[in-house]
């Protein structure tokens, strides 16, 4: 069985770009999620639920210069729960999104799209777009193949 989330809210916050020691990108979302229907009244009811995500690498970083609060938002992973103790003995746990995939909600936007360079396995900027030897390895390119680009 897989484990994958599909999330459609809003940012709460901007998102909370930050380094490792090792200098790899992290960013880091808040998300509300709403849901409304109508009662058995007839009257409007409203549920939020509110989500935090981590996206990495330089996906990380455009997250962080291209979404900012209060933009609607999709976002695509899976679910991660993390289990701490506090200091006081108490037992928490956290149910978290490892985000794969984010982007603006176009229902009541409109979005412009900028094409970034492409790193491949060792840091070096794939400026050949596809095909030839500075063509990321398969498994840095996710679903596409050697010569195929997302768009």
């Amino acid at each position: 069985m897989e484990n994958s989330v599909t999330l459609i809210g809003n940012l709460v916050d901007d998102p909370e770009l930050r380094f490792t020691p090792s200098g790899v990108a992290m960013a880091k979302i808040r998300m509300a999620v709403n849901r409304r229907w109508r009662g058995q009244d007839g009257e409007w009811q409203e549920n939020t639920s509110f989500f935090g995500g981590t996206v990495w690498r330089e996906q990380a970083e455009q997250v962080a210069e291209s979404l900012q609060k209060g933009m609607r938002i999709i976002v695509s992973g899976r679910l991660e729960q993390r289990s701490w103790e506090t200091e006081q003995g108490d037992k928490r746990s956290i149910v978290e999104i490892q985000i794969d995939e984010v982007g603006p909600s176009l229902r009541w936007a409109t979005a412009t799209v900028n094409r970034t360079q492409r790193s491949d396995d060792w840091g070096n900027k794939n400026k050949s777009g596809g095909g030839g030897d500075k063509t990321p390895a398969p498994a840095a390119r996710d679903e596409y193949g050697p010569d195929e680009a997302p768009f």
